[in-house]
């Protein structure tokens, strides 16, 4: 059995399944991970989320902020941006399993054997691995939640506040932990965010880092994979923190990883959004 993992796939079927042909993957035995953003600005969102759902026995998924949006379009259409490509999905007759199970999926999963995370955007320099994933289960337990769901969904969205505070409570709270697992890139040593730099390393407001970077940061002896920072293109020197978004949606490339092996593949993206 092989592991792999693949960077954000934004509705780009047909490089995921060129990497996947690449390594001959076989969904009764290999495993899969995606680091999140698995559908819109892509030219096959729908078709890349049935793909996926055809093999989901075989998936282990984080979601990413397209992810979510996508759950908050299906709620409230209104949310539907110029340049969003998921009104196909919302209409699609099989819509509803299809959203049902992106739902279920989780927003930080570890491998204690492999001592490595998936995460979307990264873990903020504040939290250890177990305080993370306490964290993430606070915003999944509401996603699975018929009853909590709309109030998240209606609330996830904003800048502030930008720092982790513990006494925070309600949509808040998620609000938070939703920023930093799927949105983060630039953080200081506490963890406050900026969540408007959006292009390389050398893009940081004074007294702000990547995430990774920081000397304290407590999940530094744990392996992290994400994606979400496609402006580094796969590039990250830091030990233990594997880069995987390449940019496949504007028209650069998807990268997928061996996990065991750290061998890579890339495939070319032809058809940026």
């Amino acid at each position: 059995m092989a592991v792999y993992a693949v960077g954000d796939l934004q509705g780009c079927l047909k490089p995921l399944q060129c990497l996947l042909e690449r390594v001959a993957f076989d969904p009764a035995q290999d495993q899969l991970w995606l680091v999140g953003d698995l559908v819109n600005r892509g030219p096959q969102s729908l078709e890349t989320l049935r793909f996926l759902y055809s093999i989901r026995h075989a998936l282990t998924c984080v979601l990413g902020n397209h992810d979510l949006h996508l759950l908050a379009v299906a709620h409230n259409i209104e949310r539907l941006k110029k340049g969003d490509t998921l009104r196909e999905i919302i209409d699609a007759p099989d819509a509803t399993d299809l959203l049902d199970w992106l739902r279920q999926q989780k927003l930080l999963h570890y491998d204690e054997a492999r001592n490595t995370a998936l995460v979307h955007a990264g873990i903020p320099p504040q939290w250890s691995i177990g305080k993370a994933l306490k964290r993430a289960a606070e915003v999944e337990e509401a996603l699975r939640d018929d009853a909590r769901l709309p109030l998240f969904l209606d609330g996830m969205y904003g800048n502030e506040p930008a720092k982790w505070d513990k006494d925070l409570h309600g949509v808040t709270r998620l609000r938070v932990i939703t920023n930093y697992l799927t949105r983060m890139r630039f953080c200081t040593a506490d963890g406050t965010l900026d969540l408007k730099s959006k292009e390389g390393l050398d893009s940081a407001p004074p007294g702000y880092a990547p995430w990774f970077s920081h000397k304290q940061r407590k999940t530094r002896e744990q392996r992290i994979i994400f994606g979400h920072w496609a402006a580094l293109e796969g590039q990250c020197q830091e030990p233990n923190v594997i880069a995987l978004d390449t940019g496949c949606v504007w028209g650069a490339r998807m990268t997928l990883i061996n996990i065991d092996s750290d061998e890579r593949h890339s495939c070319d993206c032809k058809e940026p959004a």
